[in-house]
This record gives structure tokens, sequence and C-alpha cells, in this order.
């Protein structure tokens, strides 16, 4: 990528520290600069308290938006702020969603109440979380593997199509947990993810307008740390 690169620290729905302290390691190693601070009390929280307090942190990864930017937060939540100002610049974009997991629960189906568990759905508009929103099936999901059942059912009634768009303009949303943790250990981990190689391969074949990278969790090992960072960083295009 050839764009800005900013990293946005500010709480979303932090469970631990080390998916900012990831975000802003990956950021820095890209010469990007840092927004906002560090939340002082990083846990699991109910869906609404975050929803409440993630307008800092989704207000300023809706102004790092830009041409071919790359912007890197602590969770997907900030999707929330991305896709509808991404859709506004560009009208013709599509979503490409790198996930293990759909983030497509509402308030009626989630099980953990997990405000990084909703984003997607609120995004495509299947719950109210006072955002705007974008058709659903301008998001393709790519690397999917876990889903609710309720969830289940929500993707199935939105039409969220599966597998790479097929020209036009794509928005990338990466959330590394899409990679298998044998390759990058995650947060929540999930079996029979990605390769670096597919990663690397499906978003060189997209004409990406710009890239959202999520839940690096970092390591409390530097040496660790500089080495997944690395592997990270060289996933982009």
């Amino acid at each position: 990528m050839d764009g800005s690169v900013t990293c946005v620290r500010a709480r979303t729905s932090d469970r631990t520290s080390g998916g900012g302290r990831g975000a802003e390691a990956l950021a820095r190693r890209l010469g990007g600069t840092v927004v906002g601070e560090a939340p002082a009390d990083p846990g699991p929280r109910d869906w609404d308290a975050d929803l409440r307090d993630a307008g800092p942190a989704l207000e300023a990864a809706r102004a790092a938006v830009a041409d071919r930017a790359v912007i890197t937060a602590s969770d997907c939540t900030i999707c929330l702020a991305t896709f509808p100002e991404v859709l506004r610049r560009v009208p013709d974009v599509r979503f490409a969603w790198f996930d293990a997991h759909g983030d497509f629960n509402t308030p009626d189906t989630t099980p953990s109440g997990f405000l990084g568990g909703m984003c997607l759905a609120a995004s495509c508009g299947r719950w109210d979380a006072g955002v705007e929103t974008v058709p659903p099936d301008r998001v393709h999901l790519v690397g999917v593997r876990d889903l609710d059942p309720g969830e289940r059912l929500e993707v199935e009634a939105a039409g969220l199509p599966r597998g790479l768009p097929e020209g036009g303009p794509v928005y990338v949303h990466l959330d590394v947990d899409v990679l298998d943790p044998d390759v990058l250990p995650s947060q929540f981990p999930v079996p029979g993810g990605m390769s670096a190689e597919e990663v690397r391969d499906a978003l060189a074949s997209l004409d990406v307008v710009g890239i959202e990278v999520t839940a690096f969790e970092a390591p409390e090992d530097p040496d660790e740390l500089a080495r997944r960072t690395e592997l990270v960083a060289g996933l982009l295009p």
C-alpha cells in the first residue's frame, strides 16, 4: 500500500491490551501515526456499554479513511465507521471481509454480548447501532469458518456472498485471525484458516482502495512481536 497509515488506539470493544499494542506495533512498522491513547480499562463489557464509549475511536477511524490508506485497530468494531465512509467516497466499492468470524450476531443472537462479534451485522443494517449502513450484498466473506447458530441464520437472511469480489474497487477488512492459528496465534483462534501465502495472493489479486487490519494480538516477548509484525506487514499489497 502507498497511502497513509494510521493506528486507532482508543477503545472500541477491547477485551485485552494486546490488540491495541499489536495495532500500534504494525502501524509503526509501516511508518504510520498513532491516534488516541491506550484504553485504561480493557476487558469484557456488554455491547451497549462499548458502543456508548466507542465514539472517539469510531470518529478517528472515519477520519483516517483515505485513498489506499491502511488503518490498524484493536478489533473489528471500527467497521461501524469505516464501511459507510468508504461507500460514500467510492460508490461502486465492494468489501472483502477476511476473518475467521462473521461478526454477524445481533443483540438477540449474541451468546457473549461482545460488540466486536456484532459489528458487521450492524454495518449491514441487521440491527440498529445508530450508524449508517452498507448493502449486505456488497460484503464478501473470505475465510469465515466460525458462526454461532443464530449468526449463521442472519448471514443467510442477509445474503452475504462468499469468496473474493470479482472486479471493481475493493475495501479490505483484514482480521488476522483469518490466518490459521499455526501461522499466527490470535485471541479467538479457529483451526482450518488460511496460510500467509493464500492471504497475500488474495489481496494482491484485488483492486484495493483501502485496508483495515484488526485483532493483531501482540505477545509480550519483543522478539516474537517483531517476528509477527513482519509476518502481518508482509501480507499487505
